[in-house]
């Protein structure tokens, strides 16, 4: 389904890293693990999650994309969709479309179409790519250079069709080992020269493809865990990051980075952080 295109400059994508103007985040009003589905959630079912804890460290998020001059636009939270505060996984921008995601997890199915419906309503234009699973997770844009993970949650087959779709990228599918669930939960690009790795998720010839592209920041098991490399770039060398994830902001720092540290900590029990939460419409 393509909606006609009313306004080209709504939308526009062409990094990880350009400086973040428009983003989209949905408040964990009705967050939970219902169903595990990740090696975090494992750990955290009994405890499950504090929703006024996971509010509040949620709004200073917010505000803190506020304070850097990014205007927020906030989807409905729905009882449905225990998940939905993970707003990357529904849609990503690549260039200037704006593409909603195929989930292939049952319970995050439908999320797509609360997005769906508020693109609607403000006659932005979509493209949705059908029958092929594919989350926003999973897709890393630099430049032209697009990576996408594979894994349970985005096939081969949806690949191959958004190849169709933007022939004139490069898409560069990443197999990793599916149990870090996304691609940006071990890997993420920071500027033209700089990414964060979790090498072990990844076949050893990957990791010394992308150390030819970029210089490879690691981030040891530990901070993994706790989402070390999903850091939000925000432009200007501006990075959000969890203030747990000591050594992961230590190098960033090192790198000339401006590390902005928030609380995630309840949030990031349900296996995703920054990046996952924010879906990016418009970067410059």
């Amino acid at each position: 389904m393509v909606k006609i295109i009313q306004d080209q400059f709504q939308i526009h994508c062409q990094s990880e890293y350009g400086t973040l103007q428009k983003v989209v985040l949905c408040e964990p009003q009705y967050m939970e693990i219902k169903e595990v589905i990740n090696d975090v959630q494992k750990k955290y079912i009994n405890d499950n999650i504090d929703r006024s804890l996971a509010i509040s460290q949620h709004q200073m998020f917010e505000q803190t994309l506020r304070n850097a001059g990014v205007e927020v636009i906030k989807l409905r939270p729905s009882k449905n969709h225990p998940e939905q505060v993970f707003t990357r996984d529904i849609g990503f921008t690549l260039g200037n479309c704006l593409f909603i995601s195929e989930m292939a997890n049952p319970i995050r199915q439908g999320e797509e179409k609360v997005l769906a419906q508020w693109m609607n309503e403000h006659d932005i234009s979509y493209k949705k790519l059908s029958m092929y699973p594919i989350e926003g997770g999973d897709v890393i844009v630099d430049g032209k250079r697009v990576f996408i993970g594979i894994s349970h949650r985005t096939s081969m087959e949806a690949v191959q069709a958004l190849q169709r779709e933007l022939p004139d990228f490069e898409i560069i599918p990443i197999p990793f080992t599916p149990k870090y669930l996304h691609l940006d939960c071990v890997f993420n690009v920071l500027s033209p020269k700089d990414a964060l790795i979790y090498p072990d998720a990844l076949d050893s010839k990957i990791v010394d493809r992308l150390s030819s592209m970029y210089h490879l920041i690691e981030v040891s098991e530990s901070e993994q865990f706790s989402m070390g490399t999903n850091v939000l770039s925000i432009g200007h060398n501006r990075v959000i990051s969890l203030p747990i994830n000591h050594e992961v902001n230590h190098q960033l720092r090192q790198h000339g980075y401006q590390v902005l540290e928030v609380d995630f900590s309840e949030i990031i029990k349900s296996g995703g952080s920054f990046r996952c939460c924010s879906m990016p419409i418009v970067r410059h």
